[in-house]
């Protein structure tokens, strides 16, 4: 094994479906997402987004927490039909989920991040905080200097990102960015819209 600590990696999930094809007729989306108790709000979309996902064939590949709005979205995914695959980190394995059809333990969030962007075809950023943030940047990054043409959603549910979209087309507008904020980001609205635009990106039927 070349990194992390694999807690489970099965040929078929927890209820016995065989694993679907990881390419052409499904992939798997990394979300970013916080872990925090949230309002209905900000669970309704991701709920929505999680059973479209689950519907359409797809793996959630997440932090692997089973609490807050990471807990609403691998249930929506699950209860879907959609496999789930976890990438925790050793200081908050005690709230890692069980019954998922991978779990890899990774030693530090720098170790986490890579797994995760490792284990997935396409990224959506949902609501969160200082964490979710590094991520995001950390994915947009990557894609600024060529190092990843993974499609990139951020889903910005009741305006969340408002302020952040703001800020980097100032950065576009003022010479900051080497390639088009089109390139590296597409801002959804909503969870139909996000889906749609990775499934299109990556050819996806």
């Amino acid at each position: 094994m070349a990194s992390g600590r694999v807690l489970r990696h099965v040929g078929k999930s927890a209820r016995g479906r065989p694993v679907l094809p990881p390419y052409g007729c499904s992939m798997n989306i990394c979300v970013f997402l916080s872990a925090a108790d949230l309002d209905d709000r900000y669970t309704r979309p991701a709920r929505e987004f999680a059973k479209l996902l689950g519907k359409g064939g797809h793996t959630l590949v997440w932090g692997g927490s089973d609490v807050g709005l990471m807990k609403v979205v691998a249930d929506g995914v699950q209860e879907a039909g959609g496999r789930l695959v976890g990438v925790s980190v050793e200081f908050l394995a005690a709230k890692a989920r069980q019954g998922v059809d991978e779990m890899v333990i990774a030693r530090d969030l720098a170790e986490r991040k890579k797994l995760l962007l490792e284990k997935s075809d396409a990224v959506v950023i949902m609501v969160g905080g200082t964490g979710t943030l590094d991520e995001a940047t950390e994915i947009l990054e990557l894609k600024k200097h060529g190092h990843t043409d993974k499609p990139v959603v951020l889903l910005n549910t009741a305006g969340f990102y408002d302020g952040l979209k703001e800020q980097f087309r100032r950065m576009e507008d003022e010479g900051f960015l080497p390639r088009p904020l089109a390139d590296l980001v597409f801002f959804a609205a909503e969870p139909v819209g996000a889906l749609a635009y990775l499934e299109e990106s990556r050819g996806v039927a």
